[in-house]
């Protein structure tokens, strides 16, 4: 049971620690172009029954992981449909630096 706790636990980090950067990169550049809406609704689709069935189990990894990366993924689904103007002003008063969107990645 302890192994399953651990490898629980290191899936949660990996989970989690997987959508930060995108989200922050939305945050940052306010770009959205490469970013899929579809997709990301099937993943908050996904997230929301992974966290249910977690519940159901009283299973605190896939609790905490989903719940958390629950929240980056509707993050990321939400810019993406916000129109432009609306993005700009939440990633504005969500950037704790308060920087200028970064100029969009050319690679």
């Amino acid at each position: 049971m302890i192994l399953a706790e651990i490898v629980g636990g290191a899936a949660t980090v990996a989970s989690t620690v997987s959508f930060a950067p995108q989200a922050w990169k939305v945050i940052r550049t306010r770009e959205m172009q490469g970013i899929s809406a579809r997709a990301y609704a099937v993943t908050v689709t996904a997230f929301t029954c992974w966290l249910i069935c977690g519940v159901l189990l009283g299973a605190w990894p896939i609790i905490v992981s989903n719940v958390i990366c629950l929240a980056f993924a509707s993050f990321i689904l939400v810019m993406k449909l916000l129109p432009r103007g609306s993005r700009q002003a939440v990633a504005a008063a969500i950037d704790p630096t308060g920087a200028p969107p970064a100029p969009p990645d050319t690679r």
